[in-house]
């Protein structure tokens, strides 16, 4: 069984949105506030959420009230939808805090010591922003100087967001179509046209589909954006499932239409895949049948696929001129940062010259860094990607004791029976123990594989008659 969310974004997509309609679906406000603490900024911020009308839909907003600076009085952040305020307005003035680079962000993040794929989701968020802030004004991304996005708001906007996701133990992130907005927003660099550049820049990256909406004014925020675009494995309708919960994060944005977020939360597990009838049988010959038969061919007509769905992102690139050593130091940094897979196959490239294609499947949570090691750790120019989904077996990690001491072993089961499909003792551990022993490697795999199977649970026999 799988979690799915997915974010309905009708009036576009903020950070604070996406935190509040988390608490609106069933993370504790207190949870989110404990794990944020862990960053070290409780000088700097508190977080609460107040009930909101939108256009007479119940929602939950999101309040940032930023604590004072030395010589700076309070003041207090309601989320107005747009991010980047104009400075003259004293209802939406930022207090003066020193901003962050990516480094000082990723250190408050690592240091936190968050839930593990909260802290890997946030720093992927992140980076994918930093990405695009230095693709829009031509630096390095090291020299990338965050301003509104490294405001302590922007912070916790994105890191709570990540900690709700994680705490619903979603499994899998769809968004919508984006809604681009009109007009012009002020900024640290003045006024920028709407999407702002490095919005846009995201939304180009990730191939996002945008539509008018024929509202004004800024609809998608960089902190929204980059949340998006990061842990959403597509953009389109929303995905099969059997809905469970809702929640809607209110922007503070007067606008004709309720200016809300709608996460919807659900379970799937199974997909059915349907069949048409064939195009020289009228699908109204069905209801010629009795219904017998026609319950018979309903049945028949419906597969129901009992393995998990799981989403990847398939990263290629080909290059001709890299010395072998160089092939195995970037599988080890490849699989350090979480590729689920790396290969190689030889190829011709132009001029005859011989190359290799190098294919990298990772989660789309890890595919910044991935793309970052391919680019310092090879001569390519450019990476092709491709969200792939693929059918993924339940699996475990079990210590078995052997003549040689014990080893890992990883089971694969069959969702529905349990039944063992695949047993594979773990290749560090059978050469650990060959090494400490002086076996060859394949003894110690058998003699694992082996064990396992003699103490195996027998079925029992079939009774007789």
């Amino acid at each position: 069984m799988k979690t799915i969310a997915y974010l309905d974004c009708p009036t576009g997509i903020a950070g604070d949105m996406c935190l509040a309609a988390l608490v609106d679906a069933g993370v504790p406000l207190d949870y989110l506030q404990a794990q944020l603490a862990r960053l070290g900024l409780n000088d700097e911020f508190t977080l609460s959420v107040i009930p909101v009308l939108r256009q007479g839909l119940r929602a939950l907003q999101a309040q940032v009230v930023v604590k004072a600076a030395p010589e700076h009085p309070p003041e207090h952040h309601d989320h107005n939808h747009d991010h980047n305020h104009d400075p003259s307005d004293k209802q939406h003035r930022h207090v003066v805090y020193p901003s962050r680079n990516l480094p000082a962000i990723e250190t408050l993040i690592t240091q936190a010591h968050l839930p593990d794929r909260a802290q890997r989701w946030s720093l992927a968020v992140f980076r994918n922003l930093a990405k695009a802030e230095a693709a829009v004004h031509g630096i390095a991304i090291d020299q990338v100087h965050f301003h509104e996005v490294g405001a302590t708001d922007a912070i916790v906007d994105i890191v709570g967001t990540c900690l709700g996701l994680d705490y619903l133990d979603i499994d899998t992130l769809v968004c919508s179509p984006l809604p681009t907005g009109r007009g012009r927003v002020k900024a640290a660099h003045g006024w920028l046209p709407v999407p702002a550049p490095a919005v846009l820049k995201l939304l180009e990256q990730h191939q996002v589909p945008l539509y008018s909406n024929g509202l004004d004014g800024e609809l998608i925020t960089p902190t929204g954006a980059a949340i998006a675009t990061t842990l959403a494995q597509n953009f389109g309708d929303p995905p099969t499932m059997t809905l469970k919960r809702t929640g809607l994060g209110a922007g503070g944005k007067s606008l004709p239409v309720a200016n809300a977020l709608r996460l919807w939360i659900g379970t799937t597990g199974s997909i059915p895949t349907q069949t048409s009838p064939s195009p020289e049988v009228p699908s109204q010959a069905l209801l010629l049948t009795n219904p017998s038969q026609k319950e018979q061919s309903e049945k028949t007509s419906e597969l129901e696929i009992p393995y998990d769905l799981d989403t990847v992102i398939l990263l290629e690139t080909q290059v001709d001129d890299l010395v072998p050593q160089a092939i195995g130091y970037l599988y080890d940094r490849l699989f350090s940062v979480g590729a689920l897979d790396v290969f190689t196959q030889p190829i011709a490239m132009k001029k005859s010259r011989p190359g290799l294609l190098i294919t990298v499947i990772c989660r789309p949570s890890d595919e910044p860094q991935c793309a970052d090691i391919l680019f310092s750790e090879t001569s390519t120019l450019g990476i092709r990607r491709q969200p792939q989904q693929r059918w993924v077996l339940p699996r475990q990690i079990q210590t078995l004791q052997t003549p040689y001491g014990p080893i890992n072993l990883k089971l694969a089961y069959h969702p529905q029976t349990q039944a063992v499909l695949n047993v594979h003792p773990e290749y560090e551990d059978c050469a650990a123990v060959a090494r400490c022993h002086g076996l060859p490697w394949q003894v110690v795999y058998h003699t694992a594989l082996s064990t396992w199977y003699s103490q195996r649970p027998q079925p029992a026999p079939p009774l007789p008659g």
